[in-house]
């Protein structure tokens, strides 16, 4: 086929489907087709970006930019604040008039007679996204954004640039001009405004680059200020003056077409040399930084709040901080004398305490690392360390089973070398020392891990199991077995955890749900979290707890705690440490952790000591390695309490008092229990014996 003869032949068939496709579009009525479906599509996209406009909580915007989150301690004291992208907010009346005249003859110079966004920008921005589409891109790369817009990115959305972005930005730009005026708009505007180098704010700006309150600014500083807008980086005059300078001028310039400048005072302006002034202070709220984290961690998790939300959207936040007690705390992880030496390779020893108030469950203080080593919202292992509890758990996982099983606090326990189970599981005792047979407070005191696994084994690993879920610690089915009674979990726990566990001892058994935050308000006022009424839980009888009390003041006194014993207070706890796998030191201990645990009525405090890495281990210098640490934070902590009293004695003083100590409740109870036992035994003989005469009986007649 000829060319001549193709073309013919697309021409007639061409012809024939138009004059086919015209007959159609006339018969259906198909343009009415497609202007319902684009009219619905349009409706359909309205009605959403009106709901995200209306639900984005623009009446609380300016509070919300204008405050700061603020934290309050239990009392109800400013303790600290949280931001990022604020700075030292100031009203209009104390802004320069030449900072909004360079900013508007710059960003935005319809500012006063547009209703949130500029139709001619949104044009400009329809044909960029076209442009960018037929270039295989996505985004629109510039502008057409007003004053309102800017803000609305900034307050609202993400710095993305998309269509679906911008129409969002478009719609809830409306909203804030139904709810501010202009003026408060600016203000905003520029009070949020980001200047390079980490500084927002317009008087923050002032004072960074140029040593002046924003009510100072002269026409160059302004005209420098709002040309650093669209780049703060890159335009900003203390790393960039010649770029400042340049774009200082061409700001200068739209100023004169803008008719705010003669062009005499733009010529003049703009020979000005470019002369910085720092004059800036940063002035950081973030009193206490492994509290104040655990804190927007909290909120996060438990509460649905984001980061950004919290740092920015000047919120109220009360805690249950105490900061005596706190800074007590702080104090002593400052003190590089109760901690071991540096390792060859500088490599620091770490630590983490909490401490909680068990009336309420409040965390009154918490450090999860050493000075210097924080990093914002980092590894924080007061809430977040998983590491073995070692012996610290025994009073949960076998002395409280235990009583509560008809076993006293001077009931006789095995203390010796021996196996369980197929595996020969034979645990050992920290000195390698053993007594035969000891009364089980003595036991606990001397932390016995032959007489604690001895002791599961009669009561039952179940039993065991049961009871440290029931303080709060999750187990896994690897940890029902008898090295339980040692700590040996498959997961570990935190000082968190163990703290808690134990406010159950403090508060005559009862358990309440741990927790840093009480009680939240956003920028209005309004309660948005009320954390006034926490959960509790009775984990034992209070009869329970305070023989477990009892026994514990012992590990205190005269048991493996003494070194960490505050002078002049009686504390209740546990220590422990766990086993390293790397060879033994020269002093014949190799340790990855150690745990202090002690408690008065009023305060619980868990202290954790060891390395981060397994590469190195405790065990070479004694009360440098946690026992010191402790020791200081409990003599600091207690006097900032009601100092309430326990109410009992030590378990070795009760029985030291008896004349007998066979002879004692406790003895008497074992023979009762044993005696009751025997008789139990012959009723069930005899019965069985009886039924068997009857059966005969019957059968016989």
């Amino acid at each position: 086929m000829k060319d001549s003869e193709f073309k013919e032949w697309i021409r007639d068939k061409w012809g024939r489907f138009k004059t086919w496709f015209k007959a159609k579009w006339h018969r259906y009525q198909i343009w009415k087709w497609l202007l319902i479906a684009f009219l619905s599509v349009f409706l359909m996209v309205s009605v959403r970006l009106v709901f995200i406009a209306k639900t984005a909580h623009v009446s609380d915007l300016k509070a919300r930019l204008e405050q700061t989150t603020e934290i309050y301690d239990a009392s109800g004291k400013k303790a600290g604040s949280l931001y990022s992208q604020k700075g030292t907010w100031v009203p209009l009346s104390k802004i320069s008039q030449n900072m909004p005249n360079a900013v508007l003859s710059t960003e935005d110079r319809n500012f006063y007679h547009e209703y949130g966004f500029s139709v001619k920008g949104i044009a400009r921005s329809v044909v960029l996204l076209i442009r960018n589409r037929l270039m295989g891109e996505s985004t629109i790369s510039s502008g057409g954004s007003t004053i309102t817009q800017q803000l609305v990115k900034n307050a609202f959305l993400s710095q993305q640039q998309t269509f679906s972005r911008k129409a969002k930005e478009i719609f809830i730009a409306m909203q804030v001009e139904n709810t501010y005026s202009k003026n408060e708009i600016l203000t905003m505007y520029l009070n949020n405004a980001y200047f390079g180098n980490g500084v927002w704010g317009v008087e923050d700006a002032a004072e960074r680059y140029f040593g002046v309150h924003a009510s100072q600014l002269t026409v160059p500083e302004a005209a420098t200020l709002a040309g650093m807008l669209t780049n703060p980086n890159g335009f900003n005059p203390a790393d960039h003056p010649k770029a400042s300078r340049d774009r200082r001028n061409l700001v200068l310039q739209f100023m004169y077409e803008n008719k705010k400048l003669t062009k005499s005072e733009m010529k003049q302006y703009q020979a000005t040399p470019m002369v910085t002034h720092d004059n800036y202070t940063y002035h950081s709220g973030y009193n206490y930084p492994y509290y104040f984290d655990a804190v927007i961690s909290e909120a996060i998790n438990r509460y649905g709040l984001t980061e950004k939300d919290i740092m920015n959207g000047g919120y109220k936040i009360y805690t249950s901080l105490n900061q005596s007690q706190q800074k007590v705390m702080q104090n002593a992880f400052e003190d590089q004398a109760l901690f071991p030496p540096a390792q060859p390779d500088e490599t620091e020893a770490q630590a983490a305490s909490i401490a909680i108030d068990p009336d309420n469950g409040g965390v009154t203080a918490l450090v999860g690392g050493r000075p210097g080593t924080h990093v914002f919202r980092g590894y924080n292992r007061a809430t977040q360390l998983v590491r073995s509890p070692g012996s610290t758990i025994k009073p949960l996982a076998v002395y409280t089973p235990a009583l509560e099983n008809g076993w006293h606090y001077d009931s006789m326990v095995e203390d010796k070398l021996q196996s369980y189970g197929s595996n020969h599981y034979t645990p050992q005792n920290w000195n390698d020392q053993y007594a035969g047979k000891i009364p089980m407070y003595e036991a606990l005191a001397l932390s016995k891990n032959t007489s604690a696994v001895w002791l599961l084994n009669k009561i039952g690993v179940q039993k065991g199991y049961d009871s440290v879920e029931k303080f709060g610690i999750k187990l896994t089915k690897a940890d029902d077995n008898l090295s339980l009674a040692l700590g040996g979990l498959e997961k570990g726990v935190s000082p968190y955890q163990m703290a808690s566990a134990y406010t159950a001892f403090a508060n005559n058994g009862v358990r309440y749900e741990p927790h840093l935050i009480t009680k939240i308000e956003d920028a209005s006022g309004k309660v948005i979290v009320d954390n006034t009424h926490i959960k509790h839980k009775r984990i034992m009888s209070k009869k329970i707890a305070k023989e477990m009390t009892s026994m514990m003041i012992d590990v205190y006194k005269d048991g493996t705690g003494v070194s960490a014993a505050p002078s002049g207070y009686t504390i209740a706890g546990k220590t422990g440490s766990t086993q390293s796998t790397d060879d033994i030191n020269q002093n014949g201990t190799a340790e990855d952790d150690h745990w202090f645990i002690g408690y008065t009525p009023d305060v619980v405090v868990a202290t954790w000591m060891g390395y981060d890495s397994d590469k190195y281990n405790l065990g070479e210098y004694g009360a440098n390695e946690g026992s010191g640490l402790f020791k200081a934070e409990m003599q600091g902590i207690i006097p900032t309490t009601n100092e309430t009293s326990f109410g009992v004695q030590a378990a070795s003083t009760l029985a030291n008092e008896s004349s007998n100590p066979g002879s004692s409740a406790s003895g008497l109870w074992d023979n009762i229990k044993e005696n009751g036992q025997n008789i139990g035994n012959t009723i069930k003989q005899k019965a069985s014996q009886w039924k068997q005469q009857i059966e005969n009986f019957i059968n016989n007649h």
